[in-house]
């Protein structure tokens, strides 16, 4: 089951939500070295602040010694970007591991593929083969179409990338609805012991 990670500046003001972006940015860096598959799947900012998340593609124990240091209160010390004359050096934002997981990492026998006969444009060659793909998942009944190629094969290629990401969606929108229901996360950011510090407008770990 993959993880989805979500980065935040939990209300913080604009340098909060400047660290977000740059601190997402170390955090997939970190990952892609220590050889664990990431995939960054949406980033907002809104008038709540920002967010970033990223979903983890394999659950394993290595990833869970990544994660534990990581998880928590970041710690950013360095003057303001956006107010020179701001006596604020400390900003905080936070990374927590989202308790919806993410149904996204499906395999093959997780899905049900249905050939079905094309219509519409394409001529009467397309009409004649059952060159369209249905693709159901089996766990959630969610079903997808692709018909855009006339190789079957492709279609079916599509049909997982469009169950996959539909999938991926859902997974994503209940964990925005449990942060907006519970203020998951939005709420954790706290001051002092920081997970990981970074100095300067450069980043540098303390």
């Amino acid at each position: 089951m993959a993880k989805i990670i979500q980065i935040t500046s939990g209300r913080g003001p604009q340098e909060c939500d400047f660290a977000v972006k740059k601190i997402a940015q170390l955090f997939i860096d970190d990952a892609v070295k220590s050889n664990i598959k990431v995939d960054p799947i949406q980033d907002e900012t809104d008038a709540h602040g920002a967010s970033v998340f990223i979903q983890i593609v394999e659950t394993s124990k290595e990833v869970d010694t990544f994660l534990r240091t990581w998880l928590g209160t970041i710690q950013w010390i360095c003057e303001s970007p956006f107010r020179p004359k701001h006596k604020r050096k400390n900003w905080y934002i936070g990374i927590f591991e989202s308790t919806k997981a993410s149904d996204s990492a499906i395999l093959d026998r997780d899905i049900q593929y249905q050939a079905v006969r094309s219509s519409g444009a394409g001529g009467q060659n397309v009409n004649k083969v059952s060159s369209a793909v249905r693709a159901t998942h089996l766990s959630t009944g969610i079903t997808v179409m692709a018909m855009d190629s006339r190789s079957q094969h492709q279609n079916k290629k599509l049909a997982t990338e469009r169950l996959i990401e539909k999938l991926q969606n859902m997974a994503l929108n209940e964990v925005k609805l449990e942060e907006k229901n519970t203020w998951l996360n939005q709420t954790k950011v706290e001051r002092g012991n920081p997970t990981r510090t970074f100095i300067g407008i450069k980043f540098r770990e303390k």
